[in-house]
């Protein structure tokens, strides 16, 4: 498979600008990579943790979750008794629809019988008994961002729901068919991916682990807006989340400082504060290391924390940050990749 950096790159800033269908920080969903490392660090209070199928379980949308109308659909209005009054529509990059009378109409985001009801509400000082129906014409907010060493790195739109197999086959992988039951050619496909949702939340997939054992995990269905990242097999990388202008995967050299990896991400938005505290942390033991914006800056202080593969960089909102923020918000982290845990499991 071909790996195009550039076209990674370009990819993610790009989606880093789209509207993000998780808004709030989350990070207690956030699941890493394991990447075992012996760092000094402040170690949060022991609890249980949920399991790692568990952890992908949350992730997944539900098998029969309702369709909301998204930024691009193309829908059509038709209004019981009324068929003058039809109207076929594009909902505009800001989730709206214009109508006579009604003027703009938020329907983003809404379901198609949610989407209803806003329409007859907007309609009904200059309509009785208005009945509403809007159909989805033409899907194109179900978009997906593939990109890591893939022959194929781009934006893909799906009609319905898509899932991991799905958008990796789009891509030029062979992953095989996807919930089917056919057994696809397991050694044609990456070892692992990420799939980043939002700013703040970001889970590993041992991909190969779990199509071997057999596991329907390894199709997870996936939610619009999420980027799938798959790491080229000598590609060293940490994940950058929060309040950065561009979450997502950062090339890890052996120079890399926080700095430089913040600076890489479009650096901290201005909803991070004047103060911003920079969470260092491990998903596979889950615990943490705190540096100010200061300390970042300052080469003596930045040189003294050590990054890893898998590690995971957060930048909260500015107002979140309290003196037990770290062991509270990233409690229970959870590691994706052991297989012989997958094996206990099943």
């Amino acid at each position: 498979m071909k790996h195009d950096p550039g076209s990674m790159c370009a990819l993610l800033l790009l989606a880093g600008t789209w509207p993000l269908a998780a808004q709030q920080l989350n990070a207690a969903q956030i699941a890493g990579a394991p990447e075992p490392h012996n760092q000094t660090q402040t170690q949060p209070t022991p609890e249980l943790k949920p399991s790692p199928l568990e952890i992908l379980r949350k992730f997944e949308p539900e098998r029969n979750e309702e369709y909301r109308i998204g930024k691009g659909d193309e829908i059509t209005i038709d209004f019981a008794g009324r068929p003058e009054m039809q109207a076929k529509l594009i909902v505009g990059p800001d989730g709206r629809i214009t109508l006579p009378l009604a003027g703009d109409i938020m329907l983003a985001e809404l379901t198609r019988s949610e989407a209803d009801k806003a329409i007859e509400s907007a309609l009904a000082a200059y309509y009785s008994n208005l009945v509403a129906q809007v159909t989805v014409t033409k899907y194109t907010a179900n978009r997906v961002v593939l990109v890591g060493a893939v022959d194929h790195p781009g934006i893909y739109s799906f009609d319905g729901t898509p899932s991991l197999l799905e958008v990796l086959a789009r891509g030029g992988v062979e992953a095989g068919p996807n919930r089917s039951g056919q057994t696809p050619e397991v050694n044609q496909i990456p070892e692992r991916c990420a799939i980043y949702r939002g700013s703040d939340q970001v889970v590993w997939v041992e991909l190969r682990a779990l199509m071997e054992s057999g596991n329907a995990m390894a199709d997870l269905r996936l939610r619009r807006d999420d980027v799938v990242y798959v790491p080229s097999v000598s590609e060293r990388f940490v994940s950058v989340l929060g309040e950065v202008q561009h979450p997502g995967a950062i090339p890890l050299a052996h120079n890399s400082t926080v700095a430089s990896l913040l600076a890489q991400a479009g650096g901290i938005t201005d909803h991070a504060g004047n103060n911003a505290h920079i969470q260092i942390v491990d998903p596979s033991s889950g615990t943490s290391h705190v540096l100010t914006f200061k300390e970042v800056l300052d080469p003596a202080k930045s040189l003294e924390v050590t990054l890893r593969p898998g590690d995971i960089i957060y930048v909260p909102k500015s107002g979140f940050y309290r003196g037990t923020y770290v062991l509270e918000r990233f409690s229970p982290l959870v590691t994706i990749a052991s297989m012989a845990f997958y094996a206990g499991v099943l």
